[in-house]
C-alpha cells in the first residue's frame, strides 16, 4: 500500500482579490486504496457519518500524525506525502459569496463537505463554482497522484465561457459545411440555467440545462469555411459572454482532427487521422490507440503516412480516459464507425494497433471483437489491470466477493484468449521497458503460443518504454515497418466466409456477436460464455458446442442455397425447415430448442444489466426535490459531482435537471438516473414503482428480501418501462448517511465492476468487503427469484 497524507491548510481570509492562492497545509501519511468498486477510509467514513473535524497542527488521529507543510515557490506542494491523501483549507469570508475554486492534483474536492470534481491529473482546466458563506469555510481535498496546487478566483461573469478544455476541429484547406466544436461553460449562480443558446454566426444551438453552482461542457455547430469563429451564450436572447475561437488550419495530406457528436452522452468528441498518401475509397483503415497521458493527435504524429491506408486515432475520451475499457471501448467503436463513413474504407483491411494504454487496449478491444479486425499489434502493452495497474481482485468464496469479481470479468483479458485465433498477432516490447515490464509480453506470448497459429514478436534489445531505433519518420515503437508488413498480408473474411466461429465474451451488453453466431443470453450472468461452432454451407448445418449460453442466435448468411437446416449443439440434433435468414435458439434444463427472437424486455444484447451501463444512452440525472432540505441538497450536488466527474474523465457532457421538470412520457429511449428514494425523489414512482427494488428511508426492498436502517446505500439498475432499449439507474440513500456513503463510489472509474445491485453500509469503510450488505444480478428476465443476488445476512 502506498503512502498518502491527510492535509491541513492554515486559516486565510478572501475579500475581492480576483486570484488568491493557498500556500500552508498540515500533512500526514495514511494508505491508499486499490482499484476497486470498494475502499477503506476512515476519515471519509467520519464525513459519511457526521462526526468530521477539522485537524490541528501536531494532532494524533487515527494513528496519523498532522505536520505542517509549505507550498513551493510556484504554489504547488510536493513530495511522497501528497501521492494520496487529503488537504484541508479554513477561508474566511466577509460575505456570501461565489467564487471559482481552481485545483489541480486533488482527486476530490469537499467544500464545506459538499462534494466537488477534482484533477487529478493536473490538466489545470478544472475552474468550479462553489459558494462560500460568510464567515468560515473548510475546504477539504482528496489528493491523489502527487502535487497539490489550489487558487480561488473571482467569476469573471455571472455566466462565462471557458476556453481551456476546448474540443474543436481542424479545417482542412477545401472543405465546405457543417461541423462540431465544444467549449465549457461556467454557472456561477445559485439558479438553474435551461434557456441557453451557442450562437456562431447565424447559426444557434440549444444548450442543455446547466445546474447551479455547475459547469457544462457545451456543444454547437461551427460552419468549416470561418477558422476564426465568435461564440456567445445567450439566454431567451440575452447575450451573457462571448469569445472569440480559433481553428487549426490543415492542408491536405496533413495530419487532422474531425469531430462528431457521441450517442454515449451527445456530447462533442474527435479522433486524429493521419490520411493516406493516396486517398480513394477502398483503402485500408488503421485504428491505433494512444498511451496514458497522449492525446489522439499526438499518436497520429507520431506514424510516418502511409501509400495505402489512413491511420485514425481515438481519444478514449480523455489522454488517461478510461484505459480503453469502458467508455473508452466504445469511444474506439464510435471512432471506427465514424471514420468508416468518412474514409469508406475496405472492410476487409481494417487493423487495430496502441501502445503502452493503448497496447493494453489493442488486447482488449481485439479480443472483445474479433470479427472487426484482420490482425493487431500491441506495443508495449500490458495484459490486465490485474498483472500491471493496481486492480484488486476478490479472493475465497464469499458469494458477495464473487459477484463483484464477476461484475469486473470485462477486464479479465486473459478470459477472451480464445477470441485472438481469429486474428493475425504481432507483439512489440522494448527489451528494457521500465514503464510496462517485458513480462507482459512474454506472459501473453505464452499464453497465445499454446494454441495461436498466427503469432509474431519482437523484442527490441536494450529499449526502453518509448523508442525509435532509425532515422526515417515516425517513431519505431509504434511506427514498426515489419508490423505493417504482417498487416498488409492479412484480410478480413466477409460472415459468409466464415466457417468456424470460437467466440467468448464474459458479458453480451459489451460483446456478443462474432460474425454469424450472437450470444444473446448467459445461463450464469457474467460468467465466460463460449461457443465453438462449425459451417457446413453444403450440408446445411451448424455442429459444435457452447458453455454458459442460454439463448443463441444464428445468421445463416453462409449456407448454400436449399431448404432446412441441421443443428446439432452439445450432442443434441435439432432440424429447422424452410431456409429462414436466422435461427434463433432457448436452452432450458441443458436441452436447446428452436424458438422465437429473445423478447426486448428481457436481457439482451442492447440491455444487458451491470450498474455503470446506465451512464449511457444519453444519460439524464434527475434529482430529487422532495426530501428534506438537507437529503434534497445531497441529491444535487450528487447529480452535479457525477456530471463534473464525466466531464473530466470522459470529456462528457449530462443533462442534470430535478424530479419535477422530469417528464417520463418524454424521450423514453434515453437512459436516466435518479438521486434519492421513493420518497424524495417524485420521479422513482413512474420508473421504479412498480419493481421488485424499493428504497425508502426506513429500508431496501429486494423482492423478499429486506434491509433495515437509516444508513444504507443502494446503487441498482433497472430497465426503463416502455423502452426496449433504455435503462434507469438508481443512486439511493435510506437516510443521509446512506446518501453520502454514494458519494465516492468510483462509478467512473476503469476496471471497477459493479454488478447489477449492490447494497452497502458505512461498515464498507472500514472493513471493505463485509461492509457489503448485498450484491448481485437479475435473472434473464430482470426478475430476483431467478436471479443471484448474494446477501449478508
Amino acid at each position: 500500500m502506498k503512502a498518502s497524507c491527510i492535509l491541513l491548510v492554515s486559516v486565510a481570509a478572501i475579500a475581492g482579490a480576483d486570484t488568491m492562492p493557498l500556500t500552508t497545509c498540515l500533512a500526514a501519511p495514511v494508505r491508499s486504496s486499490r482499484r476497486s468498486a470498494l475502499h477503506q477510509d476512515p476519515f471519509e467514513l467520519q464525513i459519511v457519518e457526521g462526526m468530521w473535524k477539522t485537524p490541528v497542527a501536531g494532532q494524533e488521529a487515527n494513528g496519523v500524525h498532522w505536520s505542517k507543510v509549505d507550498a513551493g515557490k510556484d504554489g504547488s506542494f510536493q513530495g511522497p506525502a501528497f501521492q494520496s491523501g487529503y488537504a484541508d483549507f479554513t477561508v474566511n469570508s466577509a460575505t456570501d459569496r461565489i467564487v471559482l475554486l481552481e485545483a489541480s492534483g486533488d482527486s476530490v474536492a469537499y467544500v464545506n463537505q459538499t462534494p466537488q470534481a477534482g484533477d487529478p491529473y493536473q490538466y489545470g482546466y478544472v475552474s468550479l463554482p462553489i459558494h462560500l458563506r460568510r464567515g468560515s469555510n473548510e475546504l477539504l481535498f482528496v489528493c491523489g497522484r502527487g502535487g497539490l496546487k489550489v487558487s480561488l478566483v473571482d467569476p469573471p461573469k455571472p455566466v462565462s465561457i471557458d476556453l481551456r478544455d476546448s474540443t474543436l476541429p481542424d479545417l482542412v484547406q477545401g472543405e465546405r459545411g457543417r461541423t462540431w466544436a465544444a467549449v465549457v461553460v461556467r454557472n456561477a449562480t445559485d439558479k438553474p440555467l435551461n434557456h441557453l443558446s451557442a450562437i456562431v454566426g447565424r447559426e444557434s444551438t440549444p444548450i442543455g440545462p446547466i445546474p447551479p453552482l455547475g459547469v457544462r461542457k457545451i456543444r454547437f455547430a461551427l460552419d468549416k469555411g470561418n477558422p476564426a469563429p465568435e461564440l456567445r451564450i445567450s439566454e431567451d436572447g440575452r447575450e451573457l459572454d462571448r469569445a472569440k475561437l480559433t481553428l487549426r488550419v490543415r492542408k491536405p495530406g496533413q495530419t487532422y482532427k474531425r469531430t462528431f457528436v457521441s450517442t454515449i452522452d451527445g456530447s462533442v468528441q474527435y479522433y486524429a487521422v493521419n490520411p493516406c498518401t493516396n486517398p480513394a475509397p477502398g483503402q485500408a483503415l488503421f485504428l491505433s490507440l494512444h498511451g496514458a497521458g497522449v492525446e489522439a493527435i499526438g499518436q497520429a504524429d507520431a506514424y510516418s503516412p502511409k501509400n495505402w491506408g489512413a491511420i485514425v486515432c481515438p481519444t478514449n475520451r480523455r489522454p488517461y480516459g478510461f484505459d480503453w475499457e469502458d467508455e473508452g471501448r466504445l469511444d474506439a467503436l464510435e471512432v471506427l464507425q465514424e471514420a468508416q463513413r468518412e474514409l469508406r474504407p475496405n472492410p476487409a483491411e481494417q487493423y487495430l494497433t496502441g501502445h503502452s494504454m493503448g497496447g493494453h487496449g489493442t488486447w482488449t478491444i481485439g479480443a472483445h471483437f474479433p470479427d472487426r479486425f484482420a490482425a493487431i499489434a500491441p506495443s508495449a502493452g500490458w495484459i490486465s489491470f490485474w498483472s500491471y495497474a493496481g486492480g484488486s481482485r476478490y479472493q475465497g468464496d464469499d458469494p458477495i466477493g464473487i459477484a463483484l469479481q464477476r461484475s469486473s470479468a470485462d477486464s479479465d483479458t486473459l478470459a477472451f484468449k480464445y477470441n485472438y485465433a481469429q486474428e493475425g498477432i504481432y507483439i512489440l516490447h522494448g527489451e528494457a521497458d521500465d514503464n510496462v515490464p517485458v513480462t507482459e509480453e512474454r506472459t501473453m506470448r505464452k499464453e497465445l503460443e499454446a494454441f495461436h497459429h498466427d503469432l509474431q514478436w519482437h523484442e527490441q534489445p536494450g529499449a526502453n518504454h518509448w523508442w525509435d531505433a532509425s532515422d526515417e519518420p515516425g517513431a519505431d515503437c509504434v511506427d514498426w515497418a515489419p508490423i505493417f508488413d504482417m498487416f498488409s498480408r492479412h484480410r478480413l473474411p466477409s460472415d459468409a466466409d466464415v466457417r468456424d466461429v470460437d467466440f467468448t465474451t464474459c458479458n453480451p451488453g459489451s460483446t456478443a456477436t462474432d460474425h454469424w453466431a450472437t450470444i444473446d443470453q448467459q445461463q450464469h450472468q457474467f460468467e465466460p460464455s463460449r461457443i465453438q461452432i462449425r459451417l457446413d454451407p453444403f450440408k446445411r448445418r451448424f455442429v459444435g458446442v457452447t458453455d454458459n449460453v442460454a439463448r443463441l442466435h444464428l445468421d445463416t448468411v453462409g449456407l448454400a442455397t436449399g431448404s432446412g437446416i441441421a443443428l446439432d449443439l452439445d450432442d443434441q440434433k435439432l432440424s429447422v425447415p424452410g431456409a429462414p435468414a436466422s435461427i434463433d435458439l432457448t436452452r432450458t434444463s441443458d436441452r436447446w430448442a428452436v424458438s422465437s427472437h429473445s423478447s426486448p424486455d428481457e436481457k439482451g444484447p442492447a440491455r444487458y444489466g451491470l450498474f455503470k451501463s446506465v451512464f449511457r444512452n444519453r444519460v439524464e440525472l434527475v434529482y430529487g426535490t422532495h426530501g428534506s432540505s438537507e437529503e434534497n441538497a445531497w441529491a444535487l450536488s450528487k447529480a452535479r459531482f457525477d456530471a463534473e466527474t464525466f466531464w473530466y474523465r470522459g470529456n462528457g457532457s449530462m443533462d442534470v435537471i430535478p424530479d419535477s421538470q422530469f417528464d417520463p412520457g418524454r424521450d423514453r429511449d434515453r437512459n436516466v438516473v435518479l438521486y434519492g428514494n421513493a420518497e424524495t425523489n417524485s420521479a422513482w414512482n413512474a420508473l421504479l414503482g412498480s419493481g421488485p427494488v424499493q428504497v425508502d428511508r426506513s429500508s431496501v426492498t429486494v423482492g423478499s428480501d429486506r434491509a433495515t436502517g437509516a444508513d444504507l446505500c443502494c446503487l441498482f439498475v433497472r430497465p426503463r418501462p416502455g423502452s426496449e432499449l433504455a435503462s434507469v439507474g438508481a443512486i439511493s440513500g435510506t437516510g443521509i448517511v446512506g446518501m453520502r456513503l454514494a458519494d465516492r463510489i468510483p462509478i467512473f472509474l476503469s476496471g471497477a465492476g459493479f454488478p447489477d445491485l449492490l447494497l452497502l453500509s458505512p461498515d464498507s469503510l472500514s472493513s471493505g468487503l463485509l461492509g457489503v450488505r448485498a450484491a448481485g444480478f437479475f435473472d434473464n428476465d430482470w426478475g430476483v427469484a431467478g436471479g443471484d443476488i448474494a446477501w449478508r445476512k
